[in-house]
C-alpha cells in the first residue's frame, strides 16, 4: 500500500512529466488544477509571459460565501466560476493541466463544468 508522502511524490513526478510536454501560450493558456483534502484551486496561466490570467478556489475571501471544497459539488462550482472569469478576460480555449491527478472524481467534475460553462479544451 502506498502511504501519504510517497503518493504525493509520485503525483509530483507525473505532473513534472506532463509539464515537460505542455505549456500555456497567450492564445491558449493552461488551466491548472490543484486539489487538497479540503479545497480545490484552479488557475489559468500564460506560461510564455509567466502571468496568471484568472484564478478560482474554494477558499473564501472577505465578502464571499464559503464553499466546502472537498467534494464534487464544490469542484463543479469552481469549474463554472473559472470559466466565467476566463471569458471575462477574453479566454475561450485552454489546455487542461490535471496536475498529476487521475482524471476522475473532483478533477473530472471541474473539467466538465468548465466545458459546460464555455471553455474549450
Amino acid at each position: 500500500m502506498i502511504i501519504g508522502p510517497q503518493r504525493n511524490a509520485i503525483r509530483q513526478r507525473v505532473h513534472s512529466r506532463i509539464r515537460s510536454k505542455m505549456s500555456g501560450t497567450a492564445e491558449r493558456p493552461r488551466l491548472n488544477v490543484y486539489r487538497s483534502l479540503n479545497h480545490i484551486y484552479t488557475q489559468i496561466i500564460d506560461d510564455a509571459n509567466g502571468v496568471t490570467i484568472a484564478s478560482a478556489s474554494t477558499v473564501a475571501k472577505k465578502g464571499e460565501t464559503a464553499i466546502a471544497g472537498g467534494n464534487v459539488e464544490a469542484a463543479k462550482t469552481i469549474g463554472k466560476l473559472i470559466a466565467e472569469r476566463a471569458q471575462a478576460k477574453g479566454v475561450k480555449k485552454v489546455v487542461f493541466d490535471r496536475g498529476g491527478y487521475l482524471y476522475h472524481g473532483r478533477i473530472k467534475a471541474l473539467a466538465d463544468a468548465a466545458r459546460e460553462a464555455g471553455l474549450e479544451f
